[in-house]
């Protein structure tokens, strides 16, 4: 009954001063609004990177050809060193311990054609364990297997982007297209992918969307690398059996390579699990300086609740005193005021997740920012509102219970 009855007078109150009211809950508000804003964010950024580093691979060792002018490879190619090749990929295979399967890729970036339309792609020629080492799915059809492999098919996956570039609303499979001079059949279609818009470690950035994938047999076959100095292969992927020992193979494939390559470094290595948890690590020294900054909000906000409360307590000591006359005790006082200033901390916790909810589905509508919200986010930011209506309302209740009844009733 008398809880009941303080939270109805301390609503009466919002209500009867509702300006001051409102200006009292700004800090709560834009603390919490500032939280689940900050966290959504985050928590965005968490799963782009992810998505990002699960097409890499969180349990791969990716091998990549260092790019260099034509006068260093000149360089290179006299001290022996061929770049990569199958026999680098078939070497790991053999020696790594706990490698489960190793894919070498070719690239060429060139123009291909259906009908009257043209685009420009990037052509990879990949081995068949290509698809479940990156973690890609086709949307429809199939990727290339080993028949293709060996049997030399002319065969093409497309990827999502380039599909639709080239097909609009016609169905691709079994269409024949022009890469380069080479006519291909599509026989697959890749699910959407990520975009790279940073490079990741040596890996460039670009829109993986745009690939073609076709046998590797196949492209070392027909197409040849515009530099006549090119590596046989552009990319070794080796999948290890789990990400525990990661360095330690890295380092042992490094050993391999730098004896096949005659010391010469002309690759580069790239584990996504390492550049996974190096971001990870940067990503929380980053959420806990705009939680902190939030805080901050908080903590104004209950600051303000604070004055305000002592304040009303000034403006109602004949009302306290009164109330100690008639029999109220101290715990009593103490209670309706810890009450009120819930009350109004509760009232900002709530509009500030309404406002937090709003400014995290804008951000993501009108940037390239992608957010995330979730339900710890909500909670967490509430439940300080609460916390800090309670500790802040402290001290004011303390106060007004302590006040003598005498004294007040006789205060103007």
């Amino acid at each position: 009954m008398q809880y009941g009855e303080n939270i109805r007078l301390s609503l009466r109150g919002l209500v009867d001063h509702k300006f001051r009211s409102f200006l009292t809950m700004l800090g709560i508000i834009f603390g919490v609004a500032s939280v689940i804003t900050m966290l959504s964010i985050g928590e965005g950024a968490k799963r782009e990177a992810i998505a990002k580093y699960q097409d890499l691979g969180v349990n791969n060792i990716i091998i990549r050809e260092k790019k260099m002018s034509d006068e260093e490879l000149e360089e290179v190619r006299a001290r022996f060193s061929q770049g990569l090749s199958l026999q680098d990929a078939a070497v790991i295979q053999e020696i790594v311990p706990g490698v489960v399967n190793t894919a070498s890729q070719a690239e060429i970036n060139t123009d291909v054609k259906f009908a009257d339309r043209s685009v420009k792609s990037t052509v990879i020629g990949i081995t068949p364990g290509f698809i479940d080492m990156m973690n890609f799915k086709t949307a429809s059809g199939m990727f290339i297997n080993q028949e293709h492999e060996d049997q030399g098919l002319k065969v093409c996956v497309l990827g999502a982007g380039v599909a639709t570039a080239l097909f609009r609303s016609e169905e691709p499979l079994g269409q024949m297209i022009k890469i380069d001079d080479q006519w291909m059949e599509v026989i697959g279609v890749l699910q959407s992918k990520t975009l790279f818009t940073e490079t990741v470690g040596e890996l460039a950035a670009r829109d993986l969307n745009t690939d073609i994938y076709v046998p590797l047999s196949v492209f070392l076959n027909r197409f040849s690398p515009e530099n006549l100095l090119t590596s046989e292969i552009q990319q070794i992927t080796v999948q290890m059996e789990s990400s525990n020992k990661l360095i330690e193979s890295s380092k042992l494939i490094d050993a391999i390579l730098k004896r096949h390559h005659f010391n010469n470094a002309d690759y580069n290595i790239v584990i996504p699990y390492e550049l996974l948890r190096q971001e990870e690590k940067e990503r929380q020294i980053y959420n806990f300086l705009l939680g902190a900054i939030a805080a901050i909000s908080l903590l104004v906000g209950g600051i303000g609740i604070m004055n305000i409360m002592l304040a009303t307590v000034m403006e109602r000591t004949r009302e306290i005193g009164i109330r100690r006359a008639v029999g109220a005790k101290k715990a009593d006082i103490m209670s309706q005021f810890v009450t009120e200033a819930v009350v109004i901390s509760i009232t900002g916790g709530l509009l500030g997740v309404v406002l937090g909810i709003i400014l995290s589905l804008t951000v993501s509508l009108f940037t390239d920012i992608h957010t995330l919200i979730k339900p710890y986010a909500v909670f967490i930011a509430f439940g300080f509102s609460v916390i800090v209506g309670i500790s802040f309302g402290y001290l004011p209740a303390k106060k007004a219970a302590e006040l003598k009844p005498i004294d007040s009733i006789r205060y103007e």
